[in-house]
């Protein structure tokens, strides 16, 4: 794909959403740390029903550690893979309050180093938090860029890299949630809905098909 084709599709995701939100519901950058860490392998509408009744009640590392696995648990068992989490998540509590001061770490590094923090959720962290020059490649953005041809990689940190070099510099910020939605709602996993589609006339899959 060449960069003129780029640069359209881009304008037309800034065109029909200026200010891409993730899904998750968040108020801090401690939040949203814990609410990616819950949604892995989970959708953002079950990870925000269990964040409703836990964040009112402990929102701090130092409220949700004084939780304990149990107790956090108890919040979050609605969500898959809720008991590992619930350890990943108490033990990253723990690190925070004693070597971060209870403040979530701004590099790529401390955040990997957290349990339950791999580049994905990193990432994730730094571009929505801190509005870094980021991109977390997750399943959907991942499949958007290979099937579309925008950015072409056979593994997540290939993509990653392929798009922090092909995405127009004035874009950057914000595409990680363009593609995502992208992803979720339009270019779809089993059937794509290439008949609804904004960039259909720019994607480069050879599969397109009418339906919307």
């Amino acid at each position: 794909m060449n960069a003129a084709k780029r640069l359209e599709i881009f304008r037309r995701f800034h065109e029909d959403n200026p200010q891409p939100k993730t899904e998750l519901a968040y108020s801090s950058a401690f939040e949203l740390l814990i609410a990616v860490i819950l949604s892995a392998q989970s959708t953002d509408v079950g990870v925000n029903k269990a964040t409703a009744k836990l964040f009112p009640v402990a929102n701090t590392p130092a409220a949700i550690h004084a939780l304990g696995i149990e107790g956090l648990s108890h919040y979050i068992k609605t969500i898959g893979l809720y008991n590992s989490k619930a350890k990943n998540v108490i033990e990253t509590c723990r690190l925070l309050v004693e070597h971060h001061g209870g403040e979530v770490p701004q590099t790529r590094e401390e955040l990997e180093a957290l349990p339950g923090v791999g580049r994905k959720t990193a990432n994730v962290v730094l571009n929505t938090a801190f509005r870094q020059l980021t991109m977390a490649v997750d399943t959907h953005i991942f499949r958007v860029s290979n099937r579309t041809g925008l950015a072409p990689g056979k593994n997540v940190v290939e993509v990653e890299k392929q798009l922090m070099k092909f995405v127009p510099k004035q874009y950057l910020l914000d595409s990680h949630h363009w593609l995502i939605l992208h992803g979720r709602y339009v270019c779809q996993a089993r059937k794509p809905r290439c008949g609804s589609c904004r960039i259909e006339d720019l994607c480069e899959y050879k599969e397109k098909n009418s339906d919307d």
